[in-house]
């Protein structure tokens, strides 16, 4: 591995936003924001795991049942830098709220939606069309939403705490997983496995109906961020100078920081959905484990980061963002042979502490990652490229991971195969994180 110096920061704090009453309630919407988007969108996941290949993608092979399943869980993600590009787009030109509140209702209805859909044995194939629908506008929300919850956490910070303003919406996924994960459980307890595939599967998407309500109450009580204000008048004139655009500035100048930037997450983002996906599949469909005690053990271990994040983002704040990001990053490829070894013995003891330690490497990555990709950009063109970057991750990591997962299973027989993919992964992190540290100190910061 690469030695590691710290860099000096990528780039200075902008002077502190106002003192402001509002400042926490700010936070705390952007949090809960990215809360109730993570938690639409990985439902579809442990649906796709469970019950959805069934329903939806019936086959005579169950393997086929369910990576066409994984395939449609893949589809959001491919989806997500077009809500990235266009919510980045209008997010650096109208504002961070109006995309927040966009995206957080475009969720909520295609969650619902998912939740009232009919089987493919009541519609036949417009079933899985629709389900591929409504899997497309859960992904252009999510990649809408994580620029504008970031941003509304990170330019309300106050100078020198950045890292852990932007953790609060960082905290959104392993919340959003605890609680589809608790949902979930409780519906499988309440019904029977005939109910639970007839009906209880559908009460977790019904409850994101939930997300409109947040939706109006960012619109009605949030402001815009003071970054977006200051800059709002100087992109205007530039504009109008220039007609240029952030995405037309994003894409001649700055690309290559937009690919390190995705490069270095990938590997956190494959190896996330691994553990919450991934592994739900291969647990209960290869090696026989019951579904509730392996989805109590994917809620413990998630509550685990609701620690480790915000910890990670204030160390991030005094030694440097990308010292902290490489570390976890580093702790992903030396874990990543042991994690699946564990998994292998079909034990839920050691089963949970393979996730665990896989899933603190993640939360040491997860952490400062809000702040390290704000800091990247200018204000004018944050949005932007911060959810570019976040989102070229999500496509070549996230979403392929548990397809691919599967097919590297059926193709070799061994799981050390998946542990080889998140070697790769990491190094490809460690790469880009060095690269991105080169930028900075070229730069001079």
């Amino acid at each position: 591995m690469p030695a590691w110096t710290a860099p000096p920061p990528l780039s200075p704090c902008p002077p502190a936003a106002p003192v402001t009453p509002d400042r926490r309630r700010v936070a705390g919407a952007a949090a809960l924001a990215s809360a109730v988007e993570w938690y639409d969108y990985f439902i579809f996941g442990i649906a796709a795991a469970l019950v959805l290949g069934d329903l939806y993608f019936p086959a005579d092979n169950p393997t086929a049942g369910v990576l066409a399943a994984f395939a449609t869980f893949a589809v959001g993600f491919l989806a997500r830098p077009i809500g990235g590009i266009v919510a980045g787009q209008l997010g650096d030109k109208k504002g961070r709220k109006p995309m927040l509140v966009l995206a957080l209702t475009v969720m909520g209805l295609a969650t619902t939606g998912i939740g009232l859909l009919p089987t493919y044995e009541t519609i036949g194939v417009a079933a899985p069309i629709l389900l591929v629908l409504l899997r497309i506008a859960q992904g252009v929300a999510v990649g809408a939403q994580w620029g504008g919850a970031m941003l509304l956490a990170t330019e309300y910070a106050p100078e020198g705490k950045r890292g852990i303003y932007g953790s609060v919406v960082q905290l959104g996924v392993p919340i959003g997983v605890v609680t589809a994960n608790s949902v979930f459980l409780a519906a499988g307890a309440l019904t029977s496995d005939s109910a639970f595939t007839s009906w209880g599967w559908r009460v977790p998407f019904l409850v994101g109906l939930l997300v409109l309500i947040l939706a109006w109450y960012i619109h009605t009580r949030v402001e815009e961020t003071p970054e977006f204000r200051q800059a709002e008048q100087a992109l205007a004139e530039k504009e109008k100078r220039e007609q240029n655009s952030p995405l037309r500035t994003i894409l001649r100048g700055h690309l290559g920081t937009v690919l390190l930037a995705g490069g270095s997450f990938a590997v956190n983002t494959a190896t996330f959905y691994i553990l919450i996906t991934g592994i739900l599949d291969y647990t209960t469909r290869e090696l026989g484990m019951a579904r509730g005690p392996v989805l109590a053990v994917s809620l413990c271990v998630s509550l685990t980061q609701l620690v480790l994040i915000p910890a990670s983002a204030a160390l991030s704040d005094r030694v440097g963002r990308l010292p902290v990001y490489a570390a976890g990053a580093a702790g992903i490829a030396l874990w990543a042979v042991p994690l699946f070894l564990l998994v292998d013995t079909g034990s839920l003891l050691w089963l949970a502490v393979g996730t665990f330690v896989a899933s603190c490497f993640l939360s040491i990555m997860y952490g400062p990652q809000a702040a390290l990709f704000a800091e990247l950009f200018t204000p004018q063109m944050r949005y932007t490229g911060a959810s570019l970057g976040y989102q070229i991750a999500a496509v070549a990591g996230g979403g392929l991971a548990p397809f691919l997962m599967v097919l590297l299973l059926e193709a070799t027989g061994t799981s050390m195969a998946v542990s080889g993919y998140i070697i790769a992964l990491s190094l490809l992190a460690l790469l880009s994180i060095r690269s991105l540290a080169k930028k900075a100190r070229a730069r001079g910061e």
